[in-house]
């Protein structure tokens, strides 16, 4: 296939307001792709090269721009290709090599071509296809349920790959996607409720869990091997050997573990989350940190034992086989009820301990790796939203020189993009200030005298009090009181909480208004 195609679809997409218009647009490529180009379709489709960075700033991109061609004549394999060339073109006299390949590939693009591509490279391409959009894509032209599709790439942990096999094999091809040791599956994810009355007249009788505020982990076991994964999926083995060391200790010789990993003082309660996420990624003088700051891991959920998946057991049963291999100080707090006033006393309990409140789960649900839904419910203290940072305005005073007014915005499935909820300077540190002025100027777009605007890739925590009506902003909804619990370098964009969140919080304050927080 010619890269024009890719294109022009991208084109048509972002162009596109509607999530049908835009599944249709991405199917009637995809139903024509060749099953093998489909990784690097759907990569570029989704803004994200197979490669993955591969260290082209702009000042290489200036040097290799030329006059660009008058008839399209790349093809996606040609484009691949010269991309995976580049990625390996290491060492002396590289960046030479790397401006000449670069500039070959630019002489054979056209315009249209070429800006797509420079976007591309410098993570700029974003025209709505996101992964959910996408893989109703992949179900359109298939013929495969959306649900089957997103089981499979939610294992798979990689969304081209498993196009590629839909496309080429069908339904059929599926088959051979299933949790496998050493490959990490995205988190299941939880959906956040107003209040514990919610979360049972939601589950009925639930698994209440302390609600901890550390690093998600997922712990990979066979023999003596153990590998520690982020929420991202990233490797952080090397960073966290107390993780390591409790893992090895577990009676059962192949094991995937879901948990939390968490600083604690030395009376047992929670450290700020910032000081957990320290350890995280640093792998040198991992021994004086342990020394200065210990982790803690404690499980709460079992994906597989010797040699059987359980993703697809429910709750129950996965509780069963946890505490069959993970003793009672490893594992997290837990009480099973429906009653009212016993959720109340756990929760309470919770936040005496200084945890961030509890998550309710439902005994009978599967493990749905990626997926926020009503299966597991999360209750805080006061409200929380993860959202993504849009822009900033220079501070004034004290801030004077730092970047301190965030613009807050929740993602929005439908458009692919972000819906802005209003804004907050109240939260952060000087330290905070001087680290996300570095930060987000690096990811300037574009600026006015008294903002710069970014690219939407910082994800925020925020506590506020309520959601209340404002015409100022496009949803008609705004956050009162916003403030800064914490910066979530563990979350990507694509994990942030949804509008359609914000508006089923704005209408059980307005159904009713006696429960809503002062």
């Amino acid at each position: 296939m010619l890269l024009r195609d890719v294109v022009e679809t991208s084109a048509r997409v972002g162009a596109s307001a509607g999530r049908l218009d835009k599944v249709a647009a991405l199917a009637e490529l995809l139903a024509r792709l060749p099953p093998a180009e489909a990784p690097i379709a759907i990569g570029y489709l989704t803004g994200r090269l197979p490669q993955g960075r591969i260290g082209i700033g702009g000042s290489l991109l200036a040097c290799a721009r030329s006059r660009p061609a008058a008839t399209a004549s790349l093809t996606l394999t040609e484009v691949d290709r010269a991309f995976r060339l580049l990625s390996q073109t290491k060492g002396a006299g590289s960046t030479s090599s790397r401006r000449e390949a670069l500039a070959g590939l630019y002489r054979r693009a056209t315009a249209e071509e070429q800006s797509f591509l420079e976007r591309l490279v410098v993570g700029e391409l974003r025209q709505g296809a996101l992964e959910g959009v996408m893989l109703d894509a992949v179900a359109a032209a298939t013929g495969i349920a959306s649900a089957e599709l997103r089981a499979a790439a939610m294992l798979a942990g990689d969304l081209p790959t498993v196009a590629s096999v839909a496309l080429a094999e069908g339904r059929a091809g599926l088959s051979r996607f299933g949790l496998r040791l050493f490959t990490p599956v995205k988190p299941m994810l939880a959906q956040p409720v107003a209040d514990l009355a919610e979360a049972l007249g939601t589950l009925g009788t639930a698994a209440l869990e302390y609600k901890l505020d550390g690093a998600r982990v997922q712990v990979h076991k066979a023999g003596n091997e153990v590998r520690v994964y982020s929420r991202r999926l990233n490797d952080v083995t090397d960073s966290v050997p107390e993780v390591v060391e409790a893992a090895r200790d577990l009676p059962a010789d192949r094991l995937v573990l879901d948990g939390e990993t968490i600083a604690l003082t030395p009376s047992g309660r929670p450290q700020p989350f910032q000081l957990t996420m320290r350890r995280f990624g640093r792998r040198f003088e991992v021994e004086r940190l342990r020394a200065e700051l210990p982790l803690a891991v404690f499980f709460f959920d079992c994906l597989h034992r010797d040699g059987e998946d359980l993703v697809a057991r429910s709750t129950a049963d996965r509780f069963g086989v946890l505490a069959s291999v993970v003793p009672p100080g490893r594992r997290v707090e837990r009480a099973v009820t429906s009653e009212p006033g016993e959720a109340e006393a756990f929760l309470m309990d919770a936040l005496a301990r200084g945890h961030e409140g509890v998550m309710a789960k439902s005994l009978s649900a599967p493990y749905m790796a990626g997926a926020r839904g009503s299966g597991w419910l999360k209750i805080k203290r006061a409200h929380t939203l993860d959202l993504v940072v849009l822009a900033a305005e220079w501070g004034h005073g004290r801030r004077r020189g730092w970047l301190s007014n965030l613009h807050l915005g929740a993602r929005d499935p439908a458009s692919g993009g972000y819906v802005m909820l209003g804004k907050t300077f109240k939260g952060m540190t000087d330290e905070a200030l001087a680290w996300q002025t570095g930060r987000l100027l690096a990811l300037a777009e574009r600026r006015d005298r008294d903002a710069v605007y970014v690219r939407p890739a910082l994800v925020v925590e925020v506590a506020f009090n309520d959601v209340q009506a404002s015409p100022q902003y496009p949803a008609g909804l705004a956050l009162r009181f916003a403030r800064v619990k914490a910066y979530r370098p563990d979350k990507t964009p694509e994990e942030a909480d949804t509008v359609e969140t914000v508006r089923r919080l704005y209408a059980r304050q307005t159904s009713a208004p006696a429960e809503r927080t002062p």
